[in-house]
């Protein structure tokens, strides 16, 4: 009972991990030096801080139980504060309540965010006749239909359009708010199709939307990694995979080095390109779909400023910025006061973050990094006053990093899943999937770990050749 897992981010390790629960043995295979994919810490100015993404969805319990499962659960910490904001019109805005991905339930609550046209236009939504969505529909233009442009330029473009870097006006209702996608089956209007899906999946008072990691939710790879070396996994870092081939001992991966790896199960947890170029010969069909997953690039732009030089700091965790606004920078987190651990390590310093870059216009993110520290601090000055220049600065890219979920997005899912189901032995599982943030990323990955497991002949450990 082996499995080799190809891939080292978050989803190929739970995957490994629920794997050796399960009692498997397994071999995780990783083409980078570090475990984590899009999950890193870093510091600025002596402070540890993420690099990469900085909280978990606890309204799903997958990440957070896999946070416990490996000894950080006492490590989850909810944001020291809220109110978030949205800089438009040359102006911070407070979010709005009472949304799904920034699709209203009530234009009252917009009150000052839109004009007194774009107010009124959405409270036609309820006398409009039912719109059909069909299999699938653009989210920003269904909204768009029902509720007008504006709610969807000034709103759910900085919530959805952020979360993916991508154009709501192309992306899935269907793939990226499914709940809002069988919602809008059942009810009358877009109103109360919001109305139906936030009932679904309110909070528990008192019971925090998102959490930290005192440490950085970076730390959360090393810790499922370390996990996965005390269950007697085998973990091979700085090994990438170049070729995948059938042969009457299972699967062989051979890795960069000319080194073979045997087994009889093989789970892939790659980005859709590289995950396509080793299924090509065996699933040309998956492969094509995988490669056809379009992707975009963004950078993250890390500040840090001494407190002693900033006139007032800003208010609230930080700001999106909708994209007609023609800003740089789309999304902000006043890192120091989000998250007490980071301003615990050094109350001197006050960290800043900002996000750079957009599906179909990945030139900033080539831009070298005195380029993008600039762009940073011209917008983060007119925005909250951060005039004071930074004592250092940090900039992580994600080229290609996040994958687009397009209309259409769960057919094609389904149609790669159907293709790798016919070869016995191999399953899949990575953000380009069901979902982009970790929880959705674990789960897909448990999902896959069942799914090699129940292929798995009983009885003895198969050995691993060279």
């Amino acid at each position: 009972m082996h499995t080799i897992v190809i891939g080292g981010g978050i989803s190929g390790l739970a995957a490994a991990q629920r794997l050796l629960a399960s009692g498997t043995r397994v071999t995780l295979v990783e083409g980078s030096t570090r475990w984590g994919g899009k999950l890193r810490t870093g510091e600025i100015a002596g402070v540890r801080t993420d690099l990469g993404a900085e909280s978990l969805l606890a309204r799903r319990p997958e990440a957070v139980e896999l946070a416990r499962e490996v000894g950080l659960g006492g490590a989850l910490r909810p944001p020291a504060v809220g109110g978030a904001a949205i800089w438009t019109g040359g102006s911070l805005r407070p979010m709005p309540q009472g949304h799904v991905m920034g699709v209203p339930d009530s234009p009252a609550a917009l009150v000052g965010l839109l004009s007194d046209a774009a107010i009124a236009r959405i409270a036609e939504d309820a006398r409009l006749p039912p719109s059909e969505v069909g299999d699938d529909v653009s989210l920003g233009a269904y909204v768009a239909d029902r509720m007008g442009e504006e709610v969807v330029d000034r709103l759910v473009e900085p919530l959805l359009g952020g979360v993916y870097a991508g154009d709501v006006r192309r992306l899935s209702m269907r793939a990226t708010v499914p709940q809002l996608f069988e919602a809008v089956r059942r009810e009358p209007s877009l109103l109360a199709a919001v109305r139906r899906a936030r009932g679904q999946a309110t909070a528990r008072p008192g019971e925090p939307v998102f959490l930290g990691v005192d440490g950085g939710v970076g730390t959360l790879p090393d810790a499922v990694a370390a996990h996965c070396a005390e269950a007697g996994g085998t973990l091979l870092s700085g090994s990438a995979a170049t070729s995948l081939r059938r042969d009457a001992r299972g699967w062989t991966v051979t890795l960069a080095s000319g080194r073979e790896l045997h087994a009889p199960a093989v789970l892939l947890a790659l980005p859709a390109g590289p995950a396509g170029d080793l299924l090509a010969p065996h699933a040309p069909g998956a492969a094509r779909e995988l490669r056809e997953i379009e992707h975009a690039s963004m950078a993250l732009v890390s500040l840090a400023y001494r407190r002693v030089d900033l006139a007032r700091l800003p208010r609230g965790s930080g700001f999106l910025v909708p994209a007609i606004d023609g800003r740089d920078v789309k999304a902000a987190t006043f890192v120091s006061s989000k998250w007490d651990w980071v301003a615990a390590q050094d109350p001197a310093i006050f960290v800043v973050r900002a996000s750079i870059g957009r599906w179909g216009d990945d030139r900033a993110v080539h831009r070298d990094d005195d380029d993008l520290v600039e762009l940073a601090r011209a917008d983060l000055r007119e925005a909250v006053g951060l005039g004071a220049r930074p004592v250092a600065s940090v900039v992580t890219r994600w080229v290609d990093g996040l994958p687009q979920y397009t209309v259409g997005h769960v057919d094609r899912v389904a149609r790669i899943r159907s293709a790798v189901a016919d070869l016995p032995g191999v399953a899949i599982c990575g953000a380009a999937f069901d979902g982009v943030g970790i929880p959705a990323c674990v789960a897909g990955a448990r999902e896959a770990a069942r799914t090699v497991a129940a292929t798995l002949p009983p009885g003895p450990p198969a050995e691993a050749g060279e």
